[in-house]
């Protein structure tokens, strides 16, 4: 359980980093500035989001299912990770209930 915590843990606060840079640096810069070369530097921020983020549903997945959670309390969990603050807060009150 512990190991599936750690990894849980890392892989919301990278996921919750990226969500942040995604939605808060490259998506202004590419919609509202339209800054070309700017966004030419920032193409490397969706691609490595679009990677980590399914990681984070397995590593979510699995500390759930070890944890015993119910269906929706593990969706919950899920879906956290769908908003940039989301999955830190997720992991805030996960790691002070199961440590």
């Amino acid at each position: 359980m512990k190991s599936s915590l750690l990894r849980f843990r890392v892989m919301a606060i990278i996921s919750g980093v990226m969500s942040l840079l995604l939605w808060f640096v490259y998506m202004p810069a590419k919609y509202i500035f339209n800054l070309p070369d700017f966004h030419s530097a920032l193409v490397w921020i969706p691609m490595v989001h679009g990677y980590l983020y399914p990681i984070y549903i397995l590593t979510a997945l699995q500390f759930s299912r070890k944890a015993g959670w119910p269906f929706m309390k593990m969706l919950g969990l899920l879906l956290a990770g769908t908003l940039p603050v989301a999955s830190l807060i997720a992991e805030r009150r996960v790691v002070r209930r199961y440590s």
